[in-house]
């Protein structure tokens, strides 16, 4: 089986995966991610497009946070996707190191995993989350969640454990501060870099209209 028809499975199954997943999870999620990667792979031709366009497809088939925190499940189902589909061991293997480490909960500790297919993916979610529909998408996410929008006594905690970030409750705003608004400086490609500051710089004008407005200002 080619690679190209590969793909087109991978996005048929992955379409019907995420059937009536919350919008934030959704299809929709997947294709901003791929056509970033694939916007991305325009700069960085050296990288494996096959491994870094299935990552892509892949990264949201199982949530952890929907399967009581259980981190086996997504790779678990990728692998088993991917077997099913004769893709090399290679090619699996090096996904599911991505998978591993491309969480956020890697941002305070070392990596023991690099390459050129991980720096591209990481850029790539990343940059999904510094837009305009992450800001619908964040305080979607945290009503879901019963959060406040906004609290000035609790105050933003940078540099969280892993689990003080799982179980965090703080009001919505103070998620751009601990986790959106540090994207920009995290980012690994020259081009990642290069969009991220656009969109980090929309991010910060709302945040100060959201401020004015909470204080009553033009």
């Amino acid at each position: 089986m080619d690679q190209a028809m590969i793909i087109q499975n991978t996005k048929n199954f992955v379409e019907d995966k995420l059937g009536g997943a919350e919008w934030w999870h959704d299809f929709f999620h997947i294709m901003r991610v791929y056509n970033n990667v694939k916007l991305l792979l325009k700069w960085e031709e050296r990288a494996d497009s096959f491994v870094v366009e299935l990552w892509a497809l892949l990264h949201d088939i199982a949530d952890s946070k929907f399967y009581d925190g259980d981190e086996t499940v997504w790779p678990r189902l990728a692998r088993e996707f991917l077997e099913w589909q004769n893709v090399g061991e290679d090619t699996i293997q090096h996904i599911e190191n991505i998978i591993k480490y491309i969480s956020f909960k890697w941002w305070n500790n070392i990596q023991k995993f690099k390459s050129l297919e991980l720096d591209i993916v990481q850029d790539a979610d990343r940059l999904d989350a510094l837009w305009a529909i992450w800001i619908a998408r964040t305080f979607n996410y945290w009503w879901h969640k019963w959060r406040e929008i906004y609290n000035p006594n609790i105050p933003p905690k940078l540099n969280m454990t892993v689990d003080e970030y799982k179980k965090s409750r703080a009001p919505t705003v103070n998620h751009f501060y601990e986790k959106l608004l540090l994207l920009k400086d995290r980012m690994n490609t020259q081009i990642g870099k290069e969009i991220a500051e656009k969109r980090h710089q929309f991010m910060e004008e709302y945040l100060e209209q959201f401020y004015n407005e909470w204080n009553g200002k033009k």
